[in-house]
């Protein structure tokens, strides 16, 4: 009697040592089902949390409205609309105008105006100065 525990000992561990040096496993005939079911709860938990976190978006975001409704606040992208907007729109009395405003060719009459205003000013000087100017 005192021999056959010995032999249980020995009969478990040569089934793992046949594992150990390279020998085949037994097969589990339902782990493919069960690595399906396990993939189907991690997919399921995924789509909780990710409905979790919508669910404390909108609370966060219906608090925003409410905060930026109490100050008078706007979101970023009503600014930035805002703006755009304004620099778009032409302001009526504005003594400035946008580059696109300019028609081609404006720019070198501008500066034969110059020339002209320079010259009927050296007409009007003593020819000493006139002289000193052209150089």
């Amino acid at each position: 009697l005192a021999y056959q525990p010995r032999v249980l000992l020995c009969a478990g561990a040569t089934k793992d040592m046949g594992k150990m040096l390279g020998g085949e496993e037994e097969k589990d005939p339902d782990a493919q089902k069960k690595e399906e079911e396990r993939q189907e709860a991690l997919r399921q938990q995924e789509e909780e949390r990710k409905a979790k976190h919508a669910r404390m978006e909108a609370e966060r975001e219906k608090v925003r409205q409410q905060i930026r409704d109490k100050y008078g606040l706007k979101k970023k992208e009503e600014k930035e609309a805002e703006e755009k907007a304004a620099l778009e729109q032409p302001c009526e009395g504005s003594l400035t105008r946008p580059k696109k405003a300019i028609p081609a060719g404006c720019g070198d009459e501008e500066e034969e105006e110059e020339e002209s205003i320079l010259d009927t000013v050296l007409k009007y000087l003593p020819g000493p100065l006139q002289d000193m100017f052209k150089k």
